[in-house]
């Protein structure tokens, strides 16, 4: 493979997609690949396919970069060696309940996905459906006030409920932490604490799934594959640490409705796209 400088910016441009939208319930996956019909990495499918998930640790880095004193379970001071943060650990045995159905599904049925739902039309459609979604949700909740305000108020039967939506990402378009978000603002959470469990929850997630991508594209990476997965990464990283601010500070005044918009808008481009070129 040539790895010239043009391939170096289409890396460095599909870095700032994921870190865009890995974060914003826009579907970071679906803009990978609607991103890829136009701008296609001189890599192997094989290689690719792996690349538009592991790339995604980067942003995962810099969930743990920013949420790291919440995270860690563990705290130390000058009387004591060491202590627990029971909070902490409960916070994150709630987010393995809620990895449960979405490891089940993934292993099920992410072969099939991605040999058959991977195309623009779907991608377009998951984007406009929920779309709507969220503009609906957010109108009802408008007319209501959350029943859960705070991280550590969610319990084991809510993480559960918020994991089985996170089920809905597998397809393409969908987006991870827009069902996650969604599921969230269901059941009476704050779009503060839905926004900060879609994180802690992104975490082993993506650490999981891109052990599987890795697995089984195997450990043979050519110096270029490297650089390509370390130039993605570092891009994805640098872009999420703004993301992540933002989208913070913008909820705490601001419904998700917007990001509604977008996708709607986003899907009926890209279904005219489609027409116009098939």
């Amino acid at each position: 493979m040539l790895f010239n400088f043009i391939e170096i910016l289409k890396v460095v441009f599909l870095g700032i997609v994921e870190g865009i939208t890995e974060w914003l319930p826009i579907s970071s996956t679906g803009h990978m690949l609607l991103v890829d019909e136009f701008i296609t990495l001189n890599t192997s499918e094989s290689f690719k396919e792996m690349f538009f998930v592991v790339i995604q640790l980067g942003a995962i880095l810099a969930v743990v970069l920013i949420f790291w004193k919440k995270m860690f379970p563990f705290k130390f001071g000058e009387k004591t060696k060491y202590g627990i943060k029971r909070d902490t650990f409960s916070l994150w045995f709630k987010v393995v309940v809620a990895c449960i159905p979405g490891t089940v599904i993934t292993i099920l049925f992410d072969d099939y996905i991605e040999a058959n739902l991977h195309t623009p039309v779907v991608i377009a459609t998951a984007l406009i459906f929920y779309g709507i979604a969220f503009i609906i949700i957010e109108k009802w909740n408008n007319r209501r006030s959350p029943t859960t305000t705070k991280l550590d108020d969610i319990t084991y039967k809510m993480a559960f409920l918020i994991g089985l939506f996170q089920v809905l990402s597998i397809i393409p378009g969908t987006s991870r932490s827009g069902a996650t978000i969604i599921g969230a603002l269901l059941i009476g959470v704050s779009r503060v604490a839905a926004a900060e469990f879609t994180f802690f929850l992104a975490v082993p997630v993506m650490f999981g799934l891109s052990a599987v991508k890795i697995v089984k594209f195997g450990f043979c990476f050519t110096r270029s594959e490297l650089l390509i997965l370390g130039i993605g990464m570092a891009s994805a990283f640098a872009v999420s640490v703004l993301v992540i601010k933002f989208l913070m500070e913008y909820i705490k005044k601001h419904d998700f409705k917007i990001f509604g918009w977008y996708r709607i808008v986003l899907g009926i481009l890209v279904i005219l796209i489609k027409i116009a070129f098939s």
